[in-house]
């Protein structure tokens, strides 16, 4: 019997009961964190349909196109504010790894999530170098 796929979000779970179930809308990213990593996997597996979907309508881009030389390597939550389920609002600190080519590098972002209409949506991010 083959091994379950890994979830690229990283915590060591099938994708199907990770990030999957949240993808195909089998349930809701519960935290602001959940949905950061539902969108990272969401990077790394290629679906912008899901991105754009999860994109706050006020700054939602006309539409997400995904490099499909960059592979995302890997993802580490560094901090959050609020995004819990009773929040509004939320942060998430993250770096996330990347290869292309030879080349190979990492993003550190700090993203900021809005419930809005029953779901968590990623509003925009502040990149630190």
């Amino acid at each position: 019997m083959a091994e379950p796929l890994a979830c690229p979000c990283g915590p060591g779970k099938p994708y199907a009961a990770c990030c999957g179930a949240i993808h195909d809308g089998r349930r809701p990213a519960a935290t602001a964190v959940a949905l950061m990593r539902s969108r990272y996997a969401a990077f790394a597996l290629g679906l912008s349909e899901y991105l754009w979907r999860t994109w706050h309508p006020s700054t939602r881009p006309a539409t997400v196109d995904l490099d499909d030389d960059l592979v995302w390597t890997g993802l580490v939550i560094e901090d959050s504010t609020g995004g819990q389920p009773w929040d509004d609002a939320g942060t998430v600190r993250f770096t996330a790894s990347w290869t292309s080519g030879r080349r190979s590098g990492t993003l550190r972002e700090t993203s900021r999530f809005a419930f809005l209409d029953g779901a968590w949506v990623y509003v925009d991010g502040s990149i630190h170098h």
